[in-house]
């Protein structure tokens, strides 16, 4: 794998400030309790956590637009919100973060995805999920690719986050696509398993294994199965590159020129692996926006990954912490 020099990092992460990308998928929120557990509740067979303190981050495509924020980018997030508290809390987070919510839609007939997740001694007792998965009206979409329409020329690539919750219908996913492609900016791609095989004509395609392992219906054990099937989602996508995300056994890139590379992954301890994978698509997209090659840009994104994984609950990359990881390694 392609290494990176200090004065190669520094020129790439200087690039970032004046980068813009439109992220594209499932807002979420997410919430954390935080306490400790030391009994048995007398109901049920389950641990008693004591509170001690809560906080909201953003989730989902949220946190991929916050990446790019932390990064040092400029990021648009475009979705859907209900009304209600949580749709309002993401709102809040964003405005103060100072990004343009213009591309956020509230449709008062859905809920807003809240994560709930309660953390005892730094371990992951349980979550609770409230959302809605029914895909958006064609209205809502409409609405979502006027304010892209508006705002694409200014910008140096899209994000597609689907997290099948209903966003990303295949209308919506077309018209995106058409209007990044007319205007030559970079598309990439984190897909799940429903319209996995809508985003063709893409830069990027980034499933994980068992995603891949689903729309091919088949099981990828080895280096060369995993291989074969990046090979065949390129050749059904027609897509430029594709990014097979493998947990502890790294990742598989397979790149325009043909050429497949398995990349050993750069975490060193794993507390939670909850938003790696919008670590790994905003570094990732970013760098390519940048500059990068995309040997260079996964190697940036491996180490992201690596860093967040190290992190209890959906915390962000900085560009501080990406650089002080590759100058350590």
């Amino acid at each position: 794998m392609v290494r990176i020099t200090e004065e190669r990092l520094i020129e790439l992460t200087r690039t970032f400030a004046g980068i813009r990308i439109c992220v594209i998928g499932d807002l979420m929120l997410d919430r954390y309790l935080w306490g400790a557990a030391a009994r048995i509740s007398p109901e049920a067979p389950v641990p008693v956590v004591e509170i001690d303190s809560e906080a909201t981050r953003l989730g989902g495509a949220a946190n991929v637009a916050h990446n790019l924020y932390t990064l040092g980018a400029k990021a648009m997030p475009f979705g859907v919100i209900g009304n209600d508290f949580s749709g309002e809390m993401i709102v809040s987070h964003f405005r103060n973060l100072g990004f343009d919510v213009d591309g956020i839609v509230r449709d008062g007939s859905r809920t807003t995805a809240l994560k709930t997740r309660i953390i005892a001694h730094n371990q992951h007792v349980v979550r609770a999920d409230q959302e809605s998965r029914g895909m958006i009206e064609k209205v809502t979409a409409d609405k979502i690719v006027t304010v892209l329409r508006r705002h694409i020329s200014e910008c140096d690539a899209v994000i597609f986050q689907d997290y099948n919750k209903g966003l990303l219908t295949p209308y919506l996913i077309g018209h995106c696509t058409k209007l990044a492609n007319e205007n030559g900016i970079i598309v990439a791609v984190d897909p799940k398993f429903d319209h996995f095989f809508e985003y063709r004509d893409v830069t990027l395609f980034k499933p994980n294994r068992k995603e891949t392992e689903g729309a091919l219906g088949r099981s990828l054990r080895t280096e060369n199965d995993i291989a074969n099937g990046a090979r065949e989602i390129r050749e059904r996508l027609s897509c430029e590159n594709v990014l097979v995300t493998l947990g502890e056994d790294g990742m598989c890139l397979l790149e325009s020129s043909g050429e497949c590379s398995i990349i050993p992954t750069k975490a060193r301890k794993v507390h939670d692996v909850s938003g790696a994978g919008d670590t790994v698509i905003s570094t990732l997209t970013l760098a390519l926006a940048a500059g990068a090659t995309m040997k260079e840009a996964t190697m940036l994104a491996n180490y992201a990954a690596g860093a967040v994984c190290g992190e209890v609950g959906v915390v962000p990359i900085t560009k501080e912490k990406l650089l002080a990881v590759v100058a350590g390694e």
